[in-house]
């Protein structure tokens, strides 16, 4: 599984739905931050991680 840092995780699923992409309902809160996931066109999960410290990023 491929794992991306974003700025706005709701904001960039909420696009995404828009845009056709396959948006795995949940949305993770963890102390580490926010995890949600997305389905590419061949079906691999792809984690999108929007982390509590901006020192991540």
């Amino acid at each position: 599984m491929m794992n991306y840092r974003v700025e706005n995780l709701n904001e960039l699923l909420e696009t995404l739905k828009g845009e056709g992409v396959e948006v795995m309902d949940e949305i993770q809160k963890v102390e580490e931050g926010k995890f949600g996931w997305i389905m590419d066109l061949e079906g691999n999960k792809i984690e999108l991680w929007e982390p509590n410290d901006k020192a991540f990023l």
